[in-house]
């Protein structure tokens, strides 16, 4: 787990929490201020020292509650000062700094498992089609398909948006990226695995809309076929 921690003391998080020394976390020390909050793309769970300052401590757990940043909190407070801990700070749980390793282990786990429960699980449903983005799994009427990682991004990138027409040239940019120099068949013969893999009763999902591109309709809401899918077309 990689930990960010507030703490303006010298030794850093280790000096506030000197369990961390016997556990296997990495640790990104931070001045303790709400500025040192944004840019928190790596940062698993965020360590906030209100061992010593309240007021910006507080401020800093405010911060992350009111721009919503998707990172479970921790504060550190000594005994003598738990009687100012508001849950109007809006941190997920608290923690002595004389907590043993096993007691910090554990608050650090608890707190990530139920931040993530809480999260809203990001997985398109399309018919008996899901696409779970978090655990990178398909799985049709329950059975999971194996994909590749360009064809779970193809895959997952249309079934985001149900019946959107999306180009070649735009499905190259979101899985490939706007530094990929194949060509726009690239994008045909993934289609086409990624069909094969659907097999015959659920190939049709994915609708080849003639001189344009792709989108993925849901079973039953397909129109004829030659009205937008070219026979014999990727």
């Amino acid at each position: 787990m990689h930990l960010l921690v507030l703490t303006d003391r010298p030794g850093g998080g280790k000096s506030l929490l000197p369990a961390l020394e016997y556990l296997d976390h990495t640790l990104q020390d931070a001045p303790l201020s709400p500025e040192s909050l944004f840019g928190l793309s790596n940062c698993d769970l965020v360590v906030v020292d209100a061992t010593t300052d309240l007021r910006e401590a507080a401020g800093a757990c405010r911060a992350a509650s009111v721009n919503e940043m998707d990172k479970p909190i921790l504060v550190v407070m000594s005994e003598g000062g738990l009687a100012a801990l508001k849950s109007t700070w809006g941190f997920d749980d608290w923690l002595l700094p004389s907590a043993s390793p096993a007691e910090t282990e554990t608050r650090l786990r608890l707190v990530q498992e139920r931040a993530a429960a809480a999260r809203p699980q990001r997985a398109a449903n399309v018919g008996d089609l899901v696409v779970d983005e978090d655990s990178y799994q398909v799985r049709l009427r329950g059975q999971p398909l194996d994909l590749t990682y360009k064809e779970f991004e193809l895959l997952k990138t249309l079934a985001n948006a149900p019946n959107r027409v999306f180009t070649r040239d735009l499905l190259l940019q979101d899985v490939w990226g706007y530094d990929y120099f194949g060509g726009s068949r690239t994008v045909d013969v993934h289609i086409r695995r990624l069909r094969a893999k659907l097999g015959p009763e659920y190939e049709a999902m994915i609708v080849t809309v003639r001189g344009v591109g792709y989108k993925l309709v849901p079973p039953g809401q397909r129109g004829p076929r030659g009205v937008e899918e070219a026979e014999g077309s990727a």
